[in-house]
C-alpha cells in the first residue's frame, strides 16, 4: 500500500514539475538488508550548495538543478557513501527510483581504537592523548590511515597536539581549561551512542565553533536523530583491556513527541598488554528529547563513564635489555595478586540540556546549559627518610656502579672507577626482585616485637615511611552556549555563537593507604624547621587515610567566547570569513600556608586575564563537479593554559613572568578529486606557533653555581620555557581507487618537517633558595639552543598502502602495510643552555667541553623506522529480521618492536655529569622510552535488533 501511494505521489509531482518547467531528480533511500526507508540521510550535489536531509520515509526531491553532469553524494552515519553521476536535462525530472545504502562495517574500526599508552597520562592529570579519537569519524583515506593504522605509533596529523583541535558535544566545547586538550576518558566506552559525528580538518569552516588549526569534531546526541532499534556488542582484545560489552537502545520519536536513547557498557582486564596493567571501566549514557512543537524541542543528555587504569613505566634501554619491553616497574605481588602503585581514575559525570529552536525554515537557534563535576586522580607511593620503592630506581640497577667516577681533580674530571663487582650483584638482585616489594614496604612501616626468647613474633603499626596517595583534581564546570544558523540570502549563510564557561578545580594530595602504618607526617623531609611544613596553619600534622596533605589549592577560571562566520556559495566559487573573540581569567587560591613560601602560598593570587582574537578564511574554486581547489588561512592568538600560567602552583601563587598569548598562523592548499571510481586529495600546509610557554619539573644535579654562593648545586626545580616557537610544514596525499566492483586500493602519505623555530628563554625556580626576602627564587638561565631541533612524540613521515575486497554476500577483508619514520626523542632544554658548560664549583667552563664532544652528547636521538602490517575483516548476516555482524583486526602482524616516544633525563644538568655518564658505556641516566604494542587483535560481535 505504501509503495502504491509513493508511486501516485511522484506521478502527480512529476506532472506538476513538467508543467512548471523544472529540472532535477527525485528518489527514495532504503537500507539494503531490511528494505526499510532511511531518514536523516544527507543528499547533496557535489561542489554545489544543493543539499537536503531525507524525511523518515527516505524521500528526497531536487527541482532546481542546472542542466549538465553532476555528482550526487548520499551520506549517512553507519553506511557506505554512494556517489552517483547524473545527467540533468532541462525541463525534465529524473526518477532515480529506490537507492539502497549498505551498512559500512569498516566503522566497527572505531571500536578498535585503543592506542592510549603511558605517554598519554602525565603526572599533572593532563591528557595528552593522540589525535586518533578526533579522526575516527572521517571518511578521508588519509585521516582513516592516521587514526587506524598510524595512531598505534603515536602519529599526529600535521604534527599538532590535540590542544589545537576543538572537541564538541552538542556544540559545547569539551577541551579542558587546564591543558587545552580533550579528556577522551570522560566519554570513553560509548562508541555506539556517540556515532553521530561531524569532522572538519584544519581551519575548514565549522557550523558550531571557530575551531583550532587542527580541526573540529562535533558529536550530536539529540535523541530523535538516532535510528530506532537496539544494538548489543561483545568484544575481546589484548591491548589495554581484554573484554568489552555494550548495549544501546534508541526509541525513535513517538506520536507524543518523546524520544530517548540509553546505552551502557563495560571494559575490563586483569592485565593488559603491559605487565601489571589492570583495567576497569563502566559507561552509562542517556539522551531524552521532548518535542513540544514544530519549533521547540528540549534534549537532556547525561553521561557517566568511571574508569580506572593501571599505568606502565617508561624504561631505560638498560632496564629493557635486562627484562622485556612489557616490563613495568610500577607493580608487585601482594598476597599472591598483582598490585599496581599507579592507577589513573576518571569519574566525571556530565549533564547537558539543549534547546532546539526552529525560528523559521531558514533560521535555527540551538542553546545549551552544561554542568560537569567529578574527579581525576593519579596514585603513587610517597616515602620519607628511606629509599625509593621503585625496583628500577637508578641506585638499584647495575649502571649505578659501572658508571662511577672519582671526585674531580681541581678543574679536571676525576678518573673512571667502575665497580663491576657490585654492578653484577646489583644485576642479580634486580633480576631476583624486579617488582615492588609490598611485603617489605609493610614491614618498614611497622615495629617488630619480640617473644621471651628474643625472637621476632610479630609486628605492630608505627609511623609510616611509605604511603599510597593520589594527586587528585576535583572539578566543577558550568557552561552556557548558544549557536545561531541562518540563511541571509540565496547565497549567504551566517553562523554565530557565544559561550561562557566557569570552573572551580581543587588540586590536592590525598592519602589512600598507610600501608600497615599508623600515620604519616605532613612535612617535606628535604627541608628543616618551618620550611618543612606543608601547612603552617596546621603544623606537624599526623595524616591518616582520607585526609589531604602536601598541597591543597583551587584554580578558578572563566572563559567567554564568541564567533561569527559568513559563508558565501556560488556556482563556481565558495568562500567564508570567520572571526572570534575570547576572554579568559585565571586565579589560584592557596588553601595551605606552605613553610617555604609562607607569604605567597596562602590565599588568592592576582587575577590573570587574556583577551584573544582570531580570523580565518577559506576559498573554494569548483573546477567541475569532480574537481575542487581549496585554500585556507588563519591568524589567531591563544591564551596559555592554566597549567602553563602558574609555574609552582603546588606551593605558591607566583605567575610566569611576562606571560603572553600564543600567536598562531596557518595556511593550507588542497586539490580534491572525487568520482565514482577515484577519490583523491593532495594538501600542502604550513603553520607557525609563536610565544609558547611550557612548564616542567625535574631533579637536576650540578645545575647551580657553587662559586656564586649556592651551598647545594643540586635541586628539584620548576623549569619554564617561554617564547618557544614551533614550525610545521608538510604535505598529505590521499588516494582511493575502485579497481572493480569488489576490489579497492588505497594510498596515503604524510611528509612533515616539524621543528623548533626559536631559542626559548629558560628560567628555573629553586625552592631551596626561597626566603621571606626572596619570595620568588627565579634563576635566569638565558636561552636554550633548540632552534632546528625536531619536535618529538610522533613520526613525521608516514606511508600506507591498502587493498580491500568486499564481497556482494556481505563479507570483506582488507590489509594495509605502513611505513613510519622520522620520530625523535624529546630533548632536555636545560642541556642546551650556556650554564650546561659551566663548572658549578668554579663558574668557569669545563676544560673538556669541546664543541665536537658537545655535538655528540646533544645530538637528538632518531628512532628506527618501522613497518606495520595490519589485517582487517568482517561479515554480516540478516537472520529472521535481525542483523548480525563480526569484525576482526590484527595489528602489527609481524610483531615488530618499536618505540613510540621517550625523553632525555634532565638529571645530568652539566656537561661533566653527562659526559661521564655517557662515556662509561652504561649511563645511569640514559634516555627513557615508551614502547608500542606488539601483535594485537580485536574481535567485535554485534547484533542489531
Amino acid at each position: 500500500m505504501n509503495k502504491f501511494y509513493f508511486t501516485i505521489f511522484f506521478i502527480i509531482y512529476v506532472s506538476g514539475a513538467i508543467a512548471q518547467n523544472k529540472s532535477g531528480f527525485f528518489g527514495r533511500i532504503i537500507e539494503t538488508k531490511s528494505q526499510n526507508p532511511l531518514g536523516f540521510v544527507v543528499v547533496s550535489v557535489q561542489n554545489t550548495s544543493l543539499m537536503q536531509i531525507t524525511e523518515t520515509d527516505g524521500q528526497f526531491i531536487f527541482d532546481s538543478v542546472p542542466p549538465g553532469t553532476v555528482l550526487l553524494l548520499i551520506h549517512s552515519q553507519g553506511f557506505k557513501d554512494v556517489l552517483l553521476p547524473l545527467e540533468i536535462v532541462s525541463d525534465q525530472m529524473l526518477d532515480l527510483g529506490t537507492i539502497s545504502l549498505e551498512e559500512d562495517q569498516t566503522l566497527e574500526q572505531q571500536s578498535s581504537i585503543i592506542t592510549l599508552v603511558e605517554s598519554d597520562f602525565s603526572d599533572e592529570n593532563s591528557s595528552s592523548e593522540s589525535t586518533s579519537g578526533l579522526l575516527q569519524s572521517s571518511r578521508d583515506v588519509f585521516l582513516q590511515s592516521a587514526a587506524f593504522n598510524w595512531g598505534q605509533a603515536r602519529f599526529r596529523v600535521r604534527g599538532l597536539d590535540s590542544e589545537y583541535s576543538t572537541m564538541m558535544i552538542n556544540g559545547v566545547v569539551m577541551n579542558k581549561i587546564y591543558d587545552g586538550r580533550p579528556q577522551w576518558g570522560e566519554w570513553g566506552g560509548l562508541n555506539d551512542a556517540l556515532r553521530n559525528q561531524e569532522f572538519t580538518l584544519g581551519t575548514t569552516a565549522s557550523d558550531y565553533n571557530f575551531g583550532g588549526i587542527l580541526g573540529t569534531q562535533q558529536i550530536n546526541t539529540r535523541a530523535s536523530i538516532y535510528r530506532p532499534g537496539s544494538r548489543i556488542t561483545f568484544s575481546c582484545t589484548n591491548t589495554n583491556y581484554s573484554w568489552r560489552t555494550m548495549a544501546t537502545y534508541a526509541s525513535g520519536m513517538n506520536p507524543s513527541g518523546w524520544a530517548y536513547v540509553v546505552s551502557a557498557g563495560k571494559r575490563w582486564a586483569q592485565e593488559g598488554y603491559f605487565e601489571g596493567t589492570s583495567y576497569d571501566a563502566n559507561s552509562f549514557f542517556l539522551s531524552l528529547e521532548k518535542k513540544w512543537s514544530e519549533k521547540h524541542s528540549l534534549n537532556l543528555t547525561a553521561m557517566y563513564t568511571p574508569n580506572y587504569r593501571a599505568k606502565n613505566s617508561p624504561n631505560t634501554s638498560e632496564v629493557t635489555d635486562l627484562t622485556t619491553i612489557k616490563y613495568n616497574s610500577y607493580w608487585g605481588f601482594q598476597d599472591g595478586k598483582k598490585r599496581n602503585s599507579r592507577i589513573k581514575s576518571i569519574e566525571m559525570p556530565t549533564i547537558m540540556l539543549n534547546h532546539y529552536f526552529k525560528i523559521n525554515d531558514k533560521t535555527n537557534l540551538n542553546s545549551s546549559v552544561t554542568y560537569q563535576f567529578g574527579k581525576v586522580a593519579n596514585s603513587n607511593i610517597d616515602y620519607q627518610n628511606t629509599i625509593s620503592p621503585d625496583p628500577s630506581y637508578y641506585r638499584k640497577i647495575p649502571s649505578f656502579y659501572s658508571s662511577l667516577y672519582a671526585k674531580d681533580s681541581g678543574e679536571f674530571s676525576g678518573a673512571f672507577t667502575p665497580d663491576y663487582e657490585n654492578a653484577e650483584k646489583s644485576k642479580n638482585s634486580f633480576l631476583a626482585n624486579p617488582q615492588i616489594d609490598w611485603t617489605a614496604i609493610y614491614k618498614a612501616n611497622q615495629t617488630p616485637f619480640l617473644d621471651s626468647n628474643g625472637i621476632i613474633s610479630g609486628y605492630e603499626p608505627a609511623k609510616s615511611k611509605y604511603v599510597l596517595y593520589e594527586d587528585r583534581v576535583e572539578d566543577q564546570t558550568a557552561a552556557i552556549n548558544t549557536n545561531l544558523t541562518t540563511q541571509l540570502s540565496e547565497n549567504i549563510f551566517l553562523n554565530a555563537g557565544a559561550s561562557f564557561k566557569k570552573i572551580k578545580s581543587n588540586y590536592s594530595q590525598h592519602l589512600l593507604d598507610l600501608l600497615g602504618g599508623l600515620y604519616f607526617e605532613d612535612i617535606d623531609t628535604f627541608y628543616k624547621g618551618s620550611q618543612s611544613q606543608s601547612d603552617l596553619n596546621n603544623a606537624n600534622r599526623q595524616v591518616i587515610v582520607g585526609e589531604t596533605y602536601g598541597y591543597n589549592y583551587n584554580y578558578f577560571a572563566a572563559v567567554l567566547e564568541a564567533f561569527t562566520q559568513f559563508k558565501f556559495t556560488y556556482n563556481k566559487i565558495d568562500f567564508y570569513l570567520a572571526q572570534q573573540f575570547s576572554n579568559r581569567t585565571y586565579q589560584r587560591e592557596g588553601l595551605y600556608k606552605n613553610g617555604i613560601y609562607e607569604n605567597t602560598s596562602f590565599g588568592k593570587s592576582e587575577k590573570v586575564t587574556f583577551e584573544n582574537f582570531g580570523f580565518k578564511a577559506e576559498f573554494n574554486f569548483k573546477i567541475s563537479g569532480k574537481k575542487l581547489v581549496t585554500f585556507n588561512a588563519a591568524h589567531l592568538t591563544k591564551a596559555p593554559s592554566l597549567r602553563n600560567t602558574f609555574p609552582n602552583s603546588r606551593l605558591n601563587n607566583s605567575i610566569v613572568n611576562d606571560l603572553e598569548s600564543e600567536n598562531i598562523n596557518s595556511v593550507d592548499v588542497s586539490y580534491i578529486y572525487r568520482s565514482p571510481k577515484l577519490k583523491g586529495r593532495l594538501t600542502t600546509y604550513y603553520s607557525l606557533i609563536k610565544n609558547i610557554t611550557q612548564i616542567s619539573f625535574f631533579y637536576a644535579e650540578g645545575i647551580f653555581d657553587d662559586g656564586a654562593g649556592y651551598l647545594n648545586t643540586d635541586a628539584f626545580v620548576s623549569q619554564t620555557l617561554s617564547k618557544l616557537n614551533k614550525k610545521n610544514i608538510g604535505a598529505e596525499l590521499s588516494l582511493e581507487y575502485q579497481l572493480t566492483s569488489t576490489v579497492k586500493t588505497t594510498l596515503a602519505a604524510a611528509l612533515g618537517e616539524y621543528t623548533f623555530a626559536s631559542n626559548p628563554q629558560v628560567t628555573l625556580v629553586n625552592d631551596a633558595k626561597a626566603s621571606i626576602e626572596n619570595t620568588n627564587p627565579v634563576f635566569d638561565f638565558g636561552t636554550a639552543a633548540l632552534k632546528n631541533y625536531k619536535q618529538a612524540g610522533m613520526p613525521q613521515r608516514a606511508y600506507s598502502f591498502g587493498l580491500e575486497y568486499r564481497d556482494p554476500k556481505y563479507w570483506w577483508i582488507s590489509t594495509n602495510v605502513n611505513y613510519l619514520t622520522n620520530s625523535y626523542i624529546d630533548i632536555s632544554a636545560i642541556s642546551r643552555t650556556k650554564i650546561f658548560y659551566k663548572n658549578p664549583a668554579s663558574g668557569f667552563n669545563f676544560p673538556e667541553a669541546t664543541e665536537e664532544r658537545a655535538a655528540e652528547l646533544l645530538k637528538q636521538e632518531k628512532f628506527d623506522p618501522l613497518m606495520l602490517l595490519n589485517l582487517v575483516g568482517g561479515k554480516s548476516w540478516r537472520i529472521h529480521g535481525t542483523n548480525f555482524g563480526i569484525f576482526a583486526s590484527v595489528n602489527n602482524v609481524l610483531d615488530v618492536t618499536y618505540k613510540t616516544g621517550g625523553y632525555e633525563q634532565a638529571r645530568n644538568a652539566n656537561f661533566r655529569e653527562m659526559n661521564q655518564d655517557v662515556s662509561s658505556g652504561t649511563p645511569s641516566f640514559g634516555n627513557k622510552y615508551f614502547y608500542g604494542y606488539g601483535r594485537t587483535y580485536f574481535v567485535n560481535l554485534y547484533i542489531n535488533l
